[in-house]
Protein backbone atom coordinates (compact mmCIF):
# COMPACT_ATOMS: atom_id res chain seq x y z
CA UNK A 1 0.00 0.00 0.00
CA UNK A 2 1.62 3.34 -1.17
CA UNK A 3 0.24 6.04 1.43
CA UNK A 4 -1.32 9.04 -0.07
CA UNK A 5 1.77 11.81 0.92
CA UNK A 6 -0.76 14.53 -0.89
CA UNK A 7 -2.34 15.10 2.45
CA UNK A 8 0.64 14.53 5.16
CA UNK A 9 0.93 17.02 7.89
CA UNK A 10 5.12 17.58 7.73
CA UNK A 11 6.86 18.14 10.67
CA UNK A 12 10.46 18.82 12.00
CA UNK A 13 11.97 18.26 15.40
CA UNK A 14 11.68 20.64 17.96
CA UNK A 15 15.52 20.29 18.23
CA UNK A 16 16.02 21.40 14.97
CA UNK A 17 17.49 25.00 13.91
CA UNK A 18 15.92 27.49 11.21
CA UNK A 19 17.82 27.32 8.02
CA UNK A 20 19.88 23.85 9.09
CA UNK A 21 19.71 20.68 7.31
CA UNK A 22 16.96 18.71 8.87
CA UNK A 23 14.12 15.83 7.68
CA UNK A 24 10.56 16.28 8.36
CA UNK A 25 8.34 13.27 9.53
CA UNK A 26 4.73 12.74 9.13
CA UNK A 27 2.38 10.35 10.46
CA UNK A 28 0.63 8.63 7.72
CA UNK A 29 -2.60 6.65 7.55
CA UNK A 30 -1.64 3.10 8.63
CA UNK A 31 -0.02 3.60 10.97
CA UNK A 32 2.74 4.12 8.53
CA UNK A 33 5.46 6.90 8.74
CA UNK A 34 7.13 9.41 6.02
CA UNK A 35 10.32 10.89 5.87
CA UNK A 36 11.36 13.44 3.67
CA UNK A 37 14.25 15.77 3.05
CA UNK A 38 13.08 19.37 4.17
CA UNK A 39 15.11 21.23 1.30
CA UNK A 40 12.99 18.77 -1.40
CA UNK A 41 9.73 18.96 -0.38
CA UNK A 42 8.40 17.96 -3.74
CA UNK A 43 11.04 15.37 -3.90
CA UNK A 44 10.88 11.60 -2.97
CA UNK A 45 9.67 10.40 0.75
CA UNK A 46 10.44 7.31 2.27
CA UNK A 47 7.52 5.36 4.03
CA UNK A 48 8.44 3.52 6.63
CA UNK A 49 5.77 0.25 8.36
CA UNK A 50 5.40 0.71 12.30
CA UNK A 51 7.89 -1.89 12.87
CA UNK A 52 10.19 -0.47 10.27
CA UNK A 53 10.11 3.24 11.90
CA UNK A 54 11.33 1.56 15.21
CA UNK A 55 13.97 -0.34 14.15
CA UNK A 56 14.82 3.07 12.52
CA UNK A 57 14.67 4.98 14.87
CA UNK A 58 16.79 2.61 17.65
CA UNK A 59 19.50 2.35 15.07
CA UNK A 60 19.99 5.76 14.78
CA UNK A 61 19.74 6.76 18.22
CA UNK A 62 22.18 4.06 18.86
CA UNK A 63 24.61 4.99 16.39
CA UNK A 64 24.39 2.32 14.61
CA UNK A 65 23.83 3.88 11.16
CA UNK A 66 26.74 5.29 9.04
CA UNK A 67 27.26 7.11 6.17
Amino acid sequence: MKPDLTTARWFKSSHSSAGSECVEVAFLEGNMVGVRDSKNVNGPALVFTPDEWDAFTADVAGGRLGR
